[in-house]
């Protein structure tokens, strides 16, 4: 039998070998580089840590840091060319030094000498490399030795192989991304996905969006029309003007014109003063009307107005004002079938639909769900200063299979209230139980694939945990489990001891 130091190695390395393959089932890049870092700060004990993946033509592409401030952060940034890191990028073998301080090869540069770097480890990623991992301390020189050097290159070896699967999900099957030439065309750093879907809109958006003319986005509720029409402004002629936005649902007639066309003091009862409104706050930019099916039939013939002879009058005014504004329009309602109830213009909706784009809905574009829910939970993260809380693989496939009704909204909301339910718990990991709570475990036939899964993983922990009389640590080696993975299953479950009868 071993002694107990090698027992404890050993299972060391058992847990980082299994932390690693969690790393590959990640479906993004971003949570992936990020919880990257987090295991090798973690394993190494690094006070600070930076790492950062290129693309193929070297430039950064994602990157992410522990324990750095902005300022230290945009340092560190600015060194990837030169010093420390440019040597380990060029050489491709790991720098190691306990003080660079005092390391004749770095001591002269000013970073070094301004921040008082001692310990540094300095890895690239991939062959050739694709990306750096640089790990530091301010203080306490001599923290990483050899020993640090054969954990940061046992988890960079399997980094780029496990980062290239993880590039590969970002592209279909066969072998390439549809909407790769778009991304390359239009400024698309927010819109998540590579669906073939999506792939039809970016089609349309790349024709319309360098011509200055009227837009109508049509889909389901929920669905990112207002993102998507910024995404359309940022991409044309008026990207350096305003972005101006307006629903046109749920406002009295009065109050919708004079928010979208202006008042004249005096012009109804709540126009105290001179107010200018939307078309003129949009000059020499893009105005964006939602819910544009919610106009009245006299604000729908002012617009009409607006877009054949780029001229408006204010409420109370007697004297045109000129409209230097492109007009993007969403309507989530059949305007078509408005027109035949004569609740819709004809001859607006003709001028509104010179180019129409139509938003799929999430049941369209299913094999971005996963994505999305991952931008979404590290969005939800930042937002609410929670740390890194990922979707589990079984999280992914619980959302990728359940239905979205209110599409993109309504899965955003639900990952952030996932992602509190997991912090609050103490989780690193979203399970299907945050995301969907009231579909606990329990004696009804499971609807999906992954909900029998998720089902069978929580009986069979519930009873290995009943048989070892809920000891964390003998149910952990039953099942062959970190006991901080067991206890997190168990808050992700739901699961509690039921006191026993006798």
């Amino acid at each position: 039998m071993g002694t107990l130091p090698d027992v404890l190695r050993v299972t060391r390395e058992r847990d980082l070998y299994r932390r690693l393959l969690e790393l590959a089932e990640h479906e993004a890049p971003g949570p992936f580089v990020e919880d990257a870092l987090a295991l090798v700060v973690e394993v190494t004990g690094a006070r600070q840590g930076y790492l950062e993946i290129q693309d193929a033509g070297g430039e950064p592409r994602w990157w992410t840091s522990v324990g750095l401030s902005d300022e230290e952060l945009a340092g560190a940034r600015r060194r990837i060319s030169r010093g420390i890191i440019a040597e380990a990028l060029a050489t491709g073998r790991t720098v190691l030094t306990p003080s660079a301080f005092l390391d004749d090869r770095f001591s002269s540069q000013d970073s070094v000498r301004d921040t008082h770097i001692e310990a540094v480890c300095c890895a690239p990623i991939g062959e050739p490399a694709r990306g750096v991992l640089y790990l530091q301390r301010t203080s306490e020189p001599g923290i990483f030795d050899e020993s640090v050097r054969g954990q940061v290159e046992l988890v960079t070896r399997h980094l780029g192989p496990t980062l290239e699967r993880v590039l590969a999900r970002q592209v279909l099957p066969g072998g390439t991304d549809p909407t790769a030439e778009f991304r390359r065309r239009l400024p698309l750093d927010s819109v998540v996905g590579c669906s073939p879907a999506l792939a039809d809109v970016l089609q349309q958006v790349a024709l319309a969006a360098p011509l200055d003319v009227t837009l109508l986005l049509t889909g389901e509720s929920g669905t990112g029309k207002t993102h998507m029409a910024r995404v359309i402004h940022q991409a044309g002629p008026r990207a350096g003007g305003p972005f101006v936005e307006l629903s046109c649902a749920n406002l009295p007639d009065d109050l919708l014109e004079s928010e979208l066309f202006g008042a004249e003091q005096g012009a109804h009862s709540t126009a105290t003063r001179r107010t200018p409104g939307k078309i003129a706050a949009a000059q020499r930019g893009t105005l964006f009307l939602d819910e544009i099916g919610e106009l009245s039939a006299r604000a729908q013939a002012k617009l009409l107005q607006l877009l054949h002879a780029k001229t408006f009058f204010p409420l109370g005014a007697t004297e045109p004002m000129h409209a230097d504004v492109r007009v993007i329009t969403a309507s989530n309602t059949d305007l078509k079938e408005a027109v035949r109830q004569h609740r819709f213009r004809e001859d607006l909706l003709y001028r509104l639909t010179v180019l129409p784009v139509r938003m799929p809905s999430l049941a369209e574009r299913r094999e971005d769900v996963p994505l999305l829910a991952d931008h979404l939970a590290a969005a939800a993260c930042e937002r609410h200063h929670l740390g890194a809380v990922r979707l589990s693989p079984n999280a992914r496939h619980a959302a990728a299979a359940a239905d979205w009704p209110g599409n993109v909204r309504e899965l955003a909301n639900a990952v952030e209230a996932a992602v509190i339910r997991a912090a609050g718990t103490g989780a690193t990991q979203v399970e299907p139980a945050h995301l969907f709570p009231g579909a606990a475990p329990g004696p009804t036939a499971a609807r999906t694939f992954h909900e029998a899964t998720r089902r069978f993983q929580a009986e069979l922990l519930a009873k290995a945990l009943t048989d070892h009389d809920w000891n964390v640590s003998q149910t952990a080696r039953d099942l062959d489990l970190t006991r901080a993975h067991v206890h997190n299953l168990i808050r992700a479950f739901g699961l509690t001891r039921v006191p026993s009868s006798g």
